[in-house]
């Protein structure tokens, strides 16, 4: 959770700071990540000098596996990157301290107090809509025989009697009734209370998104049960209808572009999904579950492309997201991205690039015999003998018979 502390935010205030920070380099990091996360340390604390006090699960956690000591940092504050609208590097080096390599940095960072303010407004919202988005999957197993419920007896909207109490207070008794539905397990009831929700406020938001969400619940289930198209077909164009209503209410809200992708997913519109997704990352770049999506998202359009033997257009789907400016911790989530290009560089006879990208699979997937096979034979052939013996016997330890075969 976040907190904004002290006097109401004048509009368009920012604020110039000028601060240190330093990170003690752990066993796991890499050189790349030690340095973001001494810029981020340095970003936050730029935050809470200009005048705004965040409290969040910003935090260092110290671990000991197999003798190694490994330390991760979390940063689950958005709001950071809302907040500065720019960070200018004064001074960046590295020392060593007790054997400890130690990042430290200086940065001048211009901070805008009135953006900050309308980010946490935001996240607060979306914490909720996240939290209820980590509820329907963790609920999937208890839903299957409500499925079945559902689709003998159609969803029914029911009459409200609303008194004009102000809209404030019709808000409030909405916020209540969407609180309910967010603690249901029952899809047929979380989706009444929801349209509820919306009923009594019709420029509300969530109960949008929270409806959108247990559509899209009820088409995932569906499908794990070999339905038909036909049969959550209707479910599909609830869902699109309430994401496009809720972008309509509020265009930079995160989960409701995220709901959009999803649908657009499901209806194998690729582009226009990966578009939705893009626009996600651009107003939040922390929105992990997006950044997922847009990596299965190109990855299938690139499979597609290939296999129609589209090998420039499968490339050029594949650039955008093997070349995005992405941590180097989500390269394990491109494996099957970076194994897929090796493919298509092999047929377009360009093995230097294919060599690279399998090296990467080989990086992070270490026990992975058709990369390490692929890659023997590409060494092979550029006369590299001791490198593809390495690479067939390490194969072969691991199983695989080809690779036995190969060696002398």
């Amino acid at each position: 959770m976040i907190f904004l502390w002290g006097t109401p935010v004048f509009g368009g205030s920012t604020k110039t700071v000028i601060v240190d920070s330093q990170y003690v380099m752990a066993d796991g990091d890499t050189l790349a990540g030690a340095e973001e996360k001494v810029l981020q340390r340095a970003q936050r604390k730029a935050v809470e000098e200009a005048g705004v006090y965040l409290e969040s699960t910003f935090h260092d956690v110290e671990k000991e596996s197999g003798g190694r000591s490994m330390q991760t940092s979390s940063l689950e504050i958005r709001t950071i990157t809302a907040a500065i609208t720019e960070t200018e590097i004064l001074e960046s080096r590295r020392f060593f301290e007790l054997d400890r390599p130690i990042f430290f940095v200086r940065i001048r960072a211009t901070v805008n107090i009135s953006d900050l303010a309308e980010a946490i407004r935001r996240l607060q919202s979306d914490q909720q809509l996240a939290q209820h988005f980590r509820q329907l999957q963790e609920e999937n197993h208890q839903l299957r025989s409500q499925l079945q419920e559902l689709q003998q007896q159609p969803i029914g909207v029911r009459m409200l009697a609303i008194e004009p109490d102000g809209k404030s207070a019709s808000h409030q008794r909405a916020r209540a009734m969407l609180e309910t539905a967010l603690h249901t397990s029952n899809l047929r009831d979380k989706i009444q209370f929801s349209t509820d929700a919306a009923g009594l406020d019709d420029r509300y938001v969530d109960p949008l998104i929270v409806r959108g969400q247990t559509y899209i619940q009820l088409v995932s289930l569906a499908f794990s049960q070999h339905a038909k198209t036909v049969d959550y077909t209707d479910y599909l164009d609830k869902a699109r209808i309430d994401f496009d209503r809720a972008i309509m209410l509020d265009n930079k809200n995160v989960w409701a572009w995220v709901g959009k992708g999803d649908v657009l997913s499901w209806l194998k519109q690729l582009d226009e999904a990966a578009a939705a997704y893009e626009q996600v990352l651009e107003l939040d770049p922390f929105a992990d579950i997006a950044r997922q999506r847009l990596i299965g998202v190109y990855t299938t359009q690139a499979r597609r492309q290939a296999d129609a033997k589209s090998w420039q257009r499968a490339l050029a789907t594949l650039k955008k997201l093997l070349n995005a400016q992405t941590p180097e911790s989500w390269i394990p989530y491109q494996k099957e991205a970076y194994a897929l290009r090796s493919e298509i560089y092999l047929k377009l006879n360009q093995p230097e690039q294919a060599i690279e990208d399998l090296s990467t699979v080989i990086r992070i997937d270490p026990i992975n015999t058709a990369a390490l096979v692929t890659r023997a034979k590409l060494y092979r052939e550029r006369l590299q003998g001791r490198l593809a013996k390495d690479d067939l016997e390490r194969a072969c330890v691991l199983g695989s018979i080809p690779a036995c075969e190969q060696l002398p």
